[in-house]
């Protein structure tokens, strides 16, 4: 190759969620005016961690579960199974998933391809602040104008003696079949997802958390339903403990977690970290760049713009430590594209007001502040939260109940809503449309002033008092 074969005006590292929006937006402004090329260096399948062993794998997952779930209210609904258990079949819907997610690496490289976008094989190394090697020092050199730097983040392992018994959440995808029993070690919504998952699937499963919470960063009224939904389900919690070791049953079929505290755990069939997730910058040349780190020294420092400290440097996703979501990366890498080359010299992702949601049993949405970082922000005597917890009309005929909790936390006089939280049945779709009245400034009047839907659940939201 020459060496205008290999300049692009903007090179992307990582072809994940958000790596691929930028670029396919850059094509979109490049392309048709033929004012320069764009590249894509990716070492494993396109998608990144969401496509691949996140978050679309997951909702498969999370779909098998609610369909479990629904199986076993069926009978309260009238439904005869003629007294025969429903076989689940876990190698059925593996496969299927699988080829979901094969189906889509091929939707992504054909979309890559059909913007023009050159898509390059390997693992990529700044060896200069423009320019990037890719396999090794015997291996191609590319430079650019413009490069994007959005390699994401990995699953953490605790350096522990027998960890490598255990399996993170990317090794959870590659499972040939259902555990019956699970020890997910982790407070985080990873884990709080496959726990939910494994056990609602039959799985007996125990949660090992550092206190006596998870999802510690919600607020306080999501995370203690959740806890005692997930307790009166099932689910055992070791609270207030971390793991120190790993060990084989003497059979070896099994695995036994002893923890810091010396309780040696009973003995389950897998162990899953969840404990936490790095960014991928251990590799990537950052100090050959001048690349700064943040303080806490492992994510990318960027500003409001995404731009590094080097020119032309820039950086969006998992690396940059600012809301983990798949979503988020592709907004920004989006609105980088649209400044460099649309014009659009003020654009920039807000992080503010930034809907998620847990799939979770149930599902939690939220948006904007919890009420503690709304006291602390603002002052106590500046908020005041409404607050409702109902049983949804589903379980009226079933004898197992599962509660949905609402909150607003409102601001001022005007009461502005600065922080909707909600935890129950079909919360994780509410949440969406909420969230545009949340950013657009909704007060409590504007809920107050729109006609309810009944019967759903979402009319709570616009019925509180």
């Amino acid at each position: 190759m020459s060496s205008t074969t290999n300049h692009f005006t903007y090179l992307v590292l990582g072809a994940g969620s958000g790596g691929i929006a930028s670029a396919r937006r850059a094509a979109k402004y490049l392309n048709p005016k033929g004012k320069g090329r764009i590249g894509i260096i990716e070492v494993t399948r396109s998608g990144g961690t969401c496509v691949n062993v996140g978050c679309v794998p997951k909702k498969v997952m999370w779909n098998t579960s609610f369909i479990k779930e629904m199986i076993n209210a069926a009978p309260s609904y009238g439904f005869d199974f003629g007294g025969q258990p429903v076989k689940f079949n876990w190698p059925i819907v593996k496969k299927a998933r699988d080829e979901y997610v094969k189906r889509l690496n091929g939707i992504y490289d054909n979309n890559l391809a059909k913007d023009d976008i050159v898509r390059i094989s390997g693992y990529g190394r700044f060896i200069g602040p423009k320019e990037i090697q890719v396999n090794g020092e015997n291996g191609e050199k590319y430079t650019a104008d413009h490069i994007l730097i959005a390699t994401g983040g990995r699953p953490t392992v605790p350096d522990v003696p027998g960890k490598e018994l255990g399996i993170t959440s990317d090794e959870f995808f590659e499972l040939e079949d259902l555990p019956k029993s699970t020890l997910v070690v982790g407070a985080g919504y990873i884990a709080v997802e496959l726990a939910g998952v494994l056990h609602s699937l039959g799985s007996e499963i125990t949660m090992v958390i550092r206190t006596k919470n998870f999802l510690r960063t919600f607020d306080e009224m999501l995370h203690t339903t959740l806890l005692k939904q997930m307790t009166d389900d099932g689910v055992k919690f070791v609270t207030e403990a971390c793991i120190k070791s790993l060990e084989r049953t003497e059979d070896g079929k099994m695995i036994i977690a002893t923890t810091n505290s010396g309780e040696r755990l009973p003995p389950v069939e897998s162990v899953i970290w969840a404990i936490g997730r790095v960014p991928n910058t251990n590799d990537l040349g950052i100090d050959k760049a001048g690349i700064e780190l943040t303080q806490q020294g492992s994510f990318l420092k960027v500003d409001e713009f995404q731009n590094t400290n080097v020119p032309g440097v820039y950086a969006v996703g998992d690396i940059c430590g600012n809301f983990l979501l798949t979503p988020v990366a592709i907004a920004a890498g989006r609105r980088l594209s649209e400044r460099l080359f649309n014009g659009k010299s003020d654009l920039k992702f807000e992080y503010e007001n930034v809907a998620t949601v847990v799939f979770s049993h149930p599902p939690i949405g939220t948006v904007g502040l919890t009420e503690q970082e709304a006291i602390t922000k603002h002052g106590a005597e500046n908020i005041k939260c409404y607050n409702t917890s109902f049983i949804n009309m589903f379980y009226s005929v079933l004898v197992h109940k599962v509660r949905t909790s609402m909150k607003l936390v409102c601001l001022g006089k005007e009461e502005k809503v600065i922080g909707l939280h909600i935890i129950g049945d079909g919360c994780d779709e509410i949440i969406q449309g909420f969230a545009v009245a949340v950013k657009m400034g909704c007060t409590k009047w504007d809920l107050d002033n729109t006609c309810a839907i009944h019967p759903t659940t979402a009319e709570e939201l616009v019925t509180m008092v």
